[in-house]
């Protein structure tokens, strides 16, 4: 999967990215490298489920998707 992130200078320094693809994923850092870092952690949270707290019965089925 591709995502395009957009990343702005942040005015107090450093810099902050969003994800338009995924509504309300975003993130900042004060470097470029730490920004990169954040941006992988936020989508990855962004993107997760806990199917602890979804019912499942047993007629259902979780398939996972790599795309």
């Amino acid at each position: 999967m591709k995502l395009k992130v957009i990343i702005h200078p942040a005015e107090e320094g450093g810099f902050w990215a969003e994800v338009p693809a995924i509504q309300g994923c975003a993130t900042q850092g004060d470097t470029y490298e730490e920004l990169l870092s954040n941006i992988y952690e936020a989508v990855e949270a962004c993107l997760s489920v806990d199917l602890e707290h979804i019912e499942i019965s047993k007629n259902d089925r979780v398939l996972e998707l790599a795309v």
